[in-house]
């Protein structure tokens, strides 16, 4: 049976995390409000951090409601996603989106996450 927890295993925790998939973004997705930053970690977990800047989003309300879809969103999509690191960056304009805009702009840069990730499989191998 799938386990859809969102556990502390799944989180990036330190700055070094952090670093590290700045410094070596091999896969990058975005769209006008959010970018994904993400590299292989080694494992077969992939982790999540987030970064919803107070300048881009004004409102702690709307900063709490963007990373709970988006930790919701990632809780649903871990299975597919493998031993990935990525950082989730959020844009000017993304506190604009209602829940259900949120959850469809999510889901569709999880999936071309996913599918540049098999893409550089398949030229790694």
């Amino acid at each position: 049976m799938l386990n859809f927890s969102f556990n502390k295993s799944l989180r990036l925790l330190d700055a070094t995390a952090y670093k590290a998939v700045f410094d070596d973004a091999q896969l990058k997705v975005s769209k006008q409000q959010v970018l994904y930053l993400a590299r292989k970690n080694g494992t077969t977990t992939p982790r999540l951090g987030l970064v919803i800047a107070k300048k881009n989003v004004r409102h702690a309300t709307e900063r709490n409601r963007i990373k709970r879809i988006l930790r919701e969103s990632f809780r649903l999509q871990q299975h597919q996603l493998g031993g990935i690191d990525t950082v989730v960056l959020a844009r000017r304009g993304l506190d604009q989106l209602d829940n259900s805009a949120l959850h469809r702009l999510f889901n569709q840069l999880w999936q071309q996450l996913y599918e540049k990730s098999l893409k550089a499989e398949k030229k790694a191998k």
